[in-house]
């Protein structure tokens, strides 16, 4: 069979990849495998695989249209195996079916979040030489400004959302599924661009197996997933957090994914309600802008909080169509999801502990944190349940071991340093001279300052080039953070470090205002009093900056770096 061996002949060197462990049981997998076939195999074929606003599709429904999508790509469009395929859309069935039919084919995904513009999508393009491109036709205008800038891409197939009517789906339509390709576990399946928190995105990449292995160590251990439940996630399938939350890890046990295409978080609570979801994976900004819709009430109109058809959820005890309490008073958003919603993960960014107690004492919903990396495919450390500690990140999951490393690069049973991980899944970077940087002594390591105690817990800190030195201390921002968001005038709230003769730097904090509330310095002052009364007075961010709104990535991760920028300028 002919193979495309640009992937592979891109990959580190022996001597700079991780050490990798396969020590539990359901990680030793077969030579030859295929996970989309693996995936798919998950349910039943009359079970519930995807539901949206634009219907519902059963698993038997996604293995035919991914095949199809599979046949179309090999028969009429020449690709073979190592191929790489870019994908561009918002999540949905469609895309789902697509992301399954080139790893069917034995192609290599790469796709790019809805967010990222013509310039970004090139240098992806670029990067990986990718050749096929599946995009949807809403999105198509900034994708041809981007064929503009490069010469890659020679096959270019569009779909019309989920609305079933486009050229991907018509020509589809009286295809026959091709079989999966015959893969192996160690083939490529998947390049990951990272966010670009750090510079140019980097991109990751993952083999069939590595697509796997966070299904069954984190989720099989830490959420538990089964047939019947329902799972949503604000965060897009081009983020390996979202593509695990809201697609692998539902598929694996046999579940189905519920998806959204504009995730607001007043829109995620009326998905919940209207798709009965039981699971939800967002940031930890959602969480507490989703506490803040108290008062939005639901539309009776467009949330019906009855089960899908098909399925049962033993928290919905609501009659057919019922939009009110039993009192007859509208619900409010949130008090709707919360009749079928029992599980939450939150990822991206650091979980302060005040939105999780917030969160626990409005919903009774312990949230799951946890760290994972684009590196690492997915989620590493976390605690779930009985095993949370508030504020830290968690233990090492099922499947992977941590340590902290002091300055000499030494592992440490207990203290401060950086953090790194070994494990199933690890950083094989496409092409690129960082991969020293990222691996050490086998170790993947991932950039962030962590405190391990005597228990295994971990305690985040800041990002490694994130920790503020004020007058000989260190300083981690998001402990500031995390005492200003426990103010209820903050919505949202970013700290930073900033020269300062005196002290080398000073704590600068920006805040976005809660909702009718108005910017003051009586507020400033009010702010950092409630800062020194919940850390050490040496903390408090000495000067605050009210904005609008915070720079972030497309996958909602802060850009530091873009408000260092604006306070040196």
């Amino acid at each position: 069979m002919k193979y495309d061996s640009f992937v592979r002949d891109r990959l580190p060197p022996s001597e700079l990849l991780p050490e990798f462990h396969f020590d539990l049981p359901e990680l030793q997998y077969p030579e030859r495998l295929n996970a989309a076939a693996e995936l798919l195999a998950g349910g039943e074929p009359d079970a519930l695989a995807v539901v949206n606003a634009h219907g519902r599709w059963n698993y038997a429904e996604l293995d035919k249209l991914s095949g199809r999508i599979a046949r179309l790509l090999v028969d009429e469009h020449g690709l073979v195996p190592g191929n790489r395929v870019l994908l561009r859309g918002p999540n949905g069935y469609t895309m789902l079916a697509a992301w399954l039919g080139i790893l069917k084919a034995g192609g290599v995904v790469v796709a790019t979040m809805p967010l990222l513009r013509p310039g970004e999508i090139a240098t992806a393009i670029d990067r990986a030489q990718v050749s096929h491109a599946i995009v949807d036709s809403r999105f198509i205008g900034d994708f041809r400004q981007a064929m503009e800038q490069t010469r890659f891409v020679e096959h270019l197939v569009k779909y019309d959302g989920d609305h079933g009517r486009g050229e991907l789906e018509t020509r589809c339509a009286s295809l026959e599924p091709l079989p999966p390709v015959d893969t192996g576990r160690d083939d490529p399946a998947l390049i990951a661009f990272t966010s670009g928190t750090t510079g140019v995105p980097k991109g990751c990449v993952q083999f069939h197996r590595d697509i796997l292995a966070p299904c069954d160590s984190f989720s099989k251990h830490l959420i538990g997933m089964r047939p019947g439940d329902i799972a949503l996630t604000s965060a897009p399938l081009a983020f390996t957090f979202g593509l695990g939350a809201g697609f692998l890890f539902p598929l694996r046990a046999g579940a189905a994914c519920a998806t959204i295409e504009q995730p607001s978080p007043p829109a995620m609570l009326e998905a919940i309600a209207q798709f009965s979801i039981t699971h939800l994976g967002t940031a930890p900004t959602a969480y507490k802008a989703m506490l803040a819709t108290e008062g939005l009430k639901q539309n009776p109109k467009s949330i019906r909080p009855e089960p899908v058809e098909g399925l049962s959820s033993p928290l919905v005890s609501k009659e057919k169509g019922s939009p009110s309490t039993s009192s007859g008073r509208t619900e409010s958003l949130l008090e709707a999801a919360l009749r079928t919603l029992r599980y939450c993960l939150s990822a991206g960014e650091h979980l302060p502990e005040a939105t999780w107690r917030a969160w626990k004492e409005r919903t009774g919903i312990a949230i799951t944190d946890g760290i994972g990396a684009t590196e690492m495919m997915h989620i590493f450390i976390s605690a779930a349940g009985d095993d949370i500690r508030p504020g830290a990140t968690g233990k090492a999951v099922p499947g992977y071991e941590a340590t902290v490393l002091d300055e000499a690069g030494r592992p440490m049973d207990e203290g401060t340093g950086r953090l790194a991980v070994k494990g199933p899944t690890g950083c094989r970077y496409l092409d690129d001279p960082r991969q020293a940087d990222y691996v050490h002594d086998g170790w993947n390591v991932t950039g962030d300052t962590y405190r391990r105690d005597g228990d295994g817990y971990y305690w985040y800190l800041a990002r490694s080039d994130d920790m503020i030195v004020s007058s000989g201390y260190n300083i981690g921002a998001p402990e500031v953070e995390n005492a200003l968001l426990s103010h209820p005038a903050v919505a949202e709230c970013a700290v930073i470090g900033v020269p300062c003769e005196e002290r080398g730097q000073r704590v600068k904090a920006f805040v976005v205002a809660a909702a009718d509330v108005e910017a003051s310095d009586e507020l400033i002052t009010d702010l950092q009093a409630h800062a020194k009364a919940q850390i050490a007075p040496y903390k408090y961010p000495r000067v605050i900056e009210f904005v609008e709104t915070l720079p972030k990535t497309a996958t909602g991760k802060l850009r530091r770096a873009d408000l260092r920028k604006r306070a040196t300028a």
